[in-house]
């Protein structure tokens, strides 16, 4: 057999066993990836003037809660919450309360898109602002959440 022809053949098992083994832990690698980004964005939201989305988070809980909830007590509010989901989906402890606190996040999140709209478009509904596009690509966090929260309920 030529040499090439062997070497192409060695990569390309290599290739499909490192694929398999992904597979194998792929739910997990999302699940520690997503906890990550939370943990760090979280840890962001604690520091005065470190999260870019700090003002617009603040300011977005205190329309939804009528002013009940002042930023001062809204930032680190949402600061812990994060943490807490980034520590839940980065351990694999506490899945449901890390899932379930997630989703409520999210949909405080995305309420923003339809409570605040002249912060988040600037033509309303295909031309976010940047606050606007940093909410929208949290749909795909949602998604990797999907596929996290569901993997007990597709193996049953």
């Amino acid at each position: 057999m030529i040499p090439a022809v062997r070497i192409r053949r060695r990569h390309k098992a290599r290739l499909a066993a490192w694929a398999a083994a992904y597979q194998r832990h792929s739910l997990t690698f999302l699940r520690a990836s997503v906890g990550l980004l939370y943990l760090w964005f979280g840890v962001l939201k604690f520091i005065a003037s470190m999260s870019p989305a700090q003002d617009i988070a603040t300011h977005a809980m205190s329309v939804m809660t009528f002013g009940a909830v002042p930023g001062q007590v809204s930032g680190p509010l949402l600061a812990l919450m994060e943490v807490l989901i980034g520590v839940g989906l980065v351990t694999g402890r506490l899945p449901r309360l890390a899932m379930g606190v997630f989703f409520v996040h999210m949909a405080g999140v995305f309420a923003t898109l339809l409570i605040m709209p002249g912060e988040v478009w600037l033509h309303a509904p295909l031309v976010p602002t940047m606050e606007g596009q940093y909410i929208l690509k949290n749909i795909v966090l949602v998604v990797a959440c999907m596929a996290v929260a569901t993997r007990k309920l597709a193996r049953r």
